[in-house]
Order: structure tokens, then C-alpha cells, then sequence
């Protein structure tokens, strides 16, 4: 029972370094560009790492469509905590709205129908 949450914490991590590769660099527009996407794609290269054994593993437990819901709603949770703490901005209430209506998506693909 334990082991389905080993996708869901790898997910979590993998969202960490892919937020931090995709948005981290915002904080630097005075570096080159050539440097952002090397040091963007060292990032990534660790999201990966997370990423891969979380979806094998999570597909012992969940179908793709699962799998792939569970990403985005981690992905929106990492995101907003992160557009917050490190880029300082504002998180405001159509955006919650937005992402009510996506993790309305979960009941929807996890419903046995």
C-alpha cells in the first residue's frame, strides 16, 4: 500500500527540478542565454532521473492517464508555492479558480464509471 506513494514523492521531486529548470533562470536575464539553457538542461537531466522510476513504478498502480493527472496537479502545487517564494509574484484568485477547474479533471479520470 506505501509503494503507491513512492510515484507520487518521486513526481513531487522531479516537479521540484523541472520548475526550477523551466522558471529558475527568470532571475537571471542579465546571463547569456547559451548559459540558462546548459544549466537548464543540467536540471533537467536530474528531473529525469525522478521522472522515469516514478512513472515505471506508478504504472504498477495507475494507468497513463493517472499517472499523468497526478504530474499535473503536482506540477500546479510545486509551480504556485514556487511563482511565490522565489519569483515573488501573485498568486490571485482567477488562477485558483483555473486550477480548481483542472483538478476537477482528477475526480473525473479516477472515477470508476
Amino acid at each position: 500500500m506505501i509503494r503507491q506513494f513512492i510515484p507520487i514523492i518521486l513526481l513531487t521531486i522531479s516537479n521540484i527540478f523541472m520548475t526550477f529548470a523551466w522558471y529558475g533562470h527568470l532571475k537571471f536575464k542579465s546571463t547569456a542565454l547559451w548559459i540558462v539553457i546548459l544549466v537548464s538542461w543540467l536540471i533537467a537531466l536530474l528531473e529525469y532521473c525522478f521522472q522515469v522510476p516514478a512513472n515505471r513504478i506508478g504504472h504498477e498502480f495507475f494507468n497513463a492517464a493517472q499517472l499523468k493527472t497526478i504530474q499535473e496537479v503536482i506540477t500546479l502545487i510545486v509551480f504556485s508555492i514556487f511563482s511565490i517564494l522565489y519569483l515573488k509574484e501573485e498568486f490571485r484568485w482567477n488562477y485558483l479558480v483555473g486550477f480548481f477547474f483542472i483538478i476537477m479533471a482528477v475526480f473525473f479520470i479516477f472515477k470508476k464509471w
